[in-house]
């Protein structure tokens, strides 16, 4: 095999590939086998005729189809190799020449990694926040596991206030006309969770249990249902049983019934250190972020709108999965915010641009740099990952496989280098 590279522009090369008429011919002979019992030729049994007469009877293109899928993807792979190319698509593949006995010559468009002109990268200077743990943070974590552990009882003795979870039944009307969907009976309604449309729940306040309640609204210009938007509605409701949260008292019982700790102090510090630990991992992100914008704002790239779209597509598929965990889909999620793929995948693209142009810089700095993965590193590595699926690590390496392996190669060449930029920025 032999080739030629032709560079076009926008990061296209094409490259012109000739495979031997030896190499031919075997993917010749592959694609006779793979179809021989297709054929139905006078003097032979189905799948019995020689090559020689098939090719006589219906053409020597006949196998050409197959052979070309045969020996078109090694060879295209050997001259990316030899011209020490990355693409980033699948190749258009073009057949220039054929011809049993003097071998194959096709073309391959495809579009490669651009080249990265680096800026400065060392002794940048990015501002170091901190987070500082207050009394209110404490506080405020401590009322959430009062409520997280709150009591709730029922009450009869009083009307619905804020805070409560009512039991109700509601009819909504435009004008005179019941409408569809207003109407529930058992419907569970926090106060003042702007589960309804807004000034619903606050009508209910001062409602007693078993009276009818006249509760007036306007549905928002922009609701999901064009036929309600922006018009005026009555819902009668009625309250049928209020029950309210009972939080318990700051102190060492309430401690010991929430935590593993005997004290409200103990509770407290602990708190304290997780936030703090908390607050330093946050920061240290804000960092890292924050630096690697600037370095990647100083380079130069011409980044292949195919990156860009396969970035894109990555991002669609973890918010779907995202999503799925939450009981919902992309296509329900589209139909609920009244949007389109192509909208949705518009609103993806600044950030995956952003995205494609930092995985290039660091890519560059780590070649610049020699930022090297030692044996130890990805020993590492897979000791981390192992613990992730509950198996022991030489267990777990037995059934890694070559493109595992690439990947977490890939993890640590960017941490490294991440890390080395660190090392060297200038924290103000």
């Amino acid at each position: 095999m032999s080739s030629k590279l032709e560079k076009l522009e926008n990061n296209k090369v094409v490259l012109e590939i000739t495979v031997s008429a030896e190499v031919l011919e075997k993917g010749m002979t592959k694609a006779y086998q793979k179809n021989v019992g297709k054929f139905n030729i006078d003097g032979f049994r189905k799948g019995k005729a020689p090559r020689s007469f098939i090719e006589k009877v219906y053409g020597e293109g006949v196998f050409y189809e197959d052979a070309i899928n045969e020996v078109c993807p090694a060879a295209y792979d050997e001259a990316v190799k030899e011209h020490n190319l990355e693409p980033v698509d699948r190749p258009d593949i073009d057949i220039i020449d054929i011809e049993g006995g003097k071998g194959l010559v096709f073309k391959a468009e495809v579009t490669v990694k651009p080249e990265v002109t680096l800026g400065d990268y060392k002794g940048i200077e990015v501002s170091k926040k901190e987070y500082n743990v207050t009394d209110q943070d404490i506080e405020k974590e401590l009322n959430s596991l009062r409520e997280k552990n709150a009591r709730i009882v029922e009450v009869t003795d009083r009307p619905v206030k804020a805070g409560d979870t009512t039991t109700i039944d509601f009819k909504g009307f435009v004008g005179d006309v019941q409408f569809e969907g207003g109407t529930a009976e058992d419907y569970k309604l926090e106060i003042g969770s702007g589960q309804f449309i807004p000034g619903f729940e606050e009508q209910l306040i001062g409602a007693e249990i078993g009276k009818e309640v006249d509760v007036n609204v306007a549905f928002p210009a922009e609701y999901r249902n064009e036929e309600l938007a922006g018009k005026p509605a009555l819902f009668k409701v009625t309250v049928k049983e209020i029950k309210e949260k009972q939080l318990a008292e700051l102190d060492d019982e309430f401690a010991k019934d929430v935590s593993e700790f005997e004290s409200l102090a103990e509770l407290k510090a602990d708190i304290t250190q997780k936030r703090e630990l908390e607050g330093q991992k946050m920061a240290k992100q804000q960092f890292e972020e924050e630096l690697l914008n600037r370095i990647a704002e100083n380079a130069t790239i011409d980044i292949p709108a195919v990156m860009i779209d396969a970035q894109i597509n990555m991002m669609l598929r973890d918010f779907d999965q995202q999503l799925q965990y939450q009981g919902l889909n992309l296509e329900s999620y589209m139909k609920y915010m009244n949007s389109t793929l192509d909208q949705l995948k518009e609103s993806y693209r600044k950030m995956a641009a952003n995205r494609v142009k930092t995985q290039l810089v660091l890519e560059k700095i780590a070649k610049v740099e020699n930022i090297e993965i030692t044996e130890e590193d990805l020993n590492a590595e897979i000791e981390k990952t192992s613990k992730l699926y509950n198996q022991e690590p030489a267990q777990f390496k037995t059934v890694l496989r070559e493109e595992d392996i690439e990947y977490l190669k890939d993890g640590i060449e960017v941490q490294k280098t991440i890390d080395f930029l660190i090392a060297n920025s200038v924290a103000k």
